[in-house]
């Protein structure tokens, strides 16, 4: 009697074409993006030869460069200060004996992961306005506490998942051979948690880095990052020099993210 075989996607009719068709709608325009940003015309549809004339010219562009520094320095610490938040939030829900609800808690910490992202823009929008009206101050800190709530789940979940799949008899032992809570987080937690912390960091910054919609709503005049300089080029003149930097900001992401990944999949 021949052994049934169970359910598998792969078999099914279709399925390869489909797949491919997929990837090739998902992979194609980025594909044509880092090409015509060698373009050595001044066209982003029609090839003029090779070159590297866009990429000199961003390096030169002196708004490119307070952008990109500007957006380097609110995912840094956007990224910290969410890894931090993230650490004590994934600690208080993976290190306390089930209680009722935790459920919600877990809800509220990944908010802005079901929330549409305008929705939290116009929400920071309002609350910062409205302490901007009362202090008077206008400074960067508005955009990276903005960039920091919402980086907050993303940094999470890595950090979570690191600290349920983590062996609990090491931290047993060093409470029982009379470690402070602070001592056995320092010297057995974190050093098993690292891996998952630097995972969720490196997550976070690069969604902060990539963040238009937030940082539209929030940031005040002169506080343009790269993605929201690039938005208001391409309202003006779309040359391939925003090709250029797109290519750049998409090596630093895959970069980031496949590094992600592997520190996610480290078990040691």
């Amino acid at each position: 009697m021949a052994k049934s075989r169970g359910f598998d996607i792969r078999h099914q009719r279709g399925f390869t074409p489909i797949a491919l068709l997929c990837f090739v709608l998902l992979y194609m325009p980025i594909i044509i993006l880092v090409v015509y940003s060698f373009n050595a015309g001044q066209s982003i549809a029609i090839w003029e030869g090779f070159s590297l004339r866009w990429y000199q010219a961003a390096w030169e562009n002196e708004q490119v460069q307070d952008a990109t520094i500007r957006s380097l320095v609110v995912a840094g610490a956007a990224s910290f200060i969410a890894t931090s938040a993230a650490v004590l939030a994934a600690l208080a829900t993976t290190r306390t004996p089930p209680y009722r609800g935790s459920t919600f808690v877990f809800a509220m910490i990944n908010q802005p992961l079901m929330v549409p992202e305008i929705v939290t823009a116009v929400a920071l929008l309002i609350f910062f306005a409205m302490i901007k009206v009362a202090t008077g101050y206008t400074g960067l800190w508005y955009l990276i506490l903005a960039h920091s709530a919402f980086c907050i789940p993303f940094a999470y979940m890595p950090i979570r998942a690191r600290l349920q799949g983590m062996d609990l008899s090491l931290e047993q032992a060093g409470a029982d051979l009379y470690g402070t809570p602070w001592r056995v987080f320092r010297k057995i937690t974190l050093p098993q948690l690292w891996p998952g912390v630097l995972a969720g960091a490196m997550l976070a910054f690069v969604i902060s880095l990539d963040d238009v919609v937030i940082t539209e709503f929030v940031k005040s005049a002169g506080q343009d990052t790269l993605p929201t300089y690039m938005l208001g080029q391409l309202r003006r003149v779309i040359t391939p020099e925003v090709n250029a930097i797109s290519t750049v900001l998409l090596a630093i992401s895959v970069i980031l993210v496949m590094a992600f990944f592997v520190l996610s999949r480290s078990k040691k």
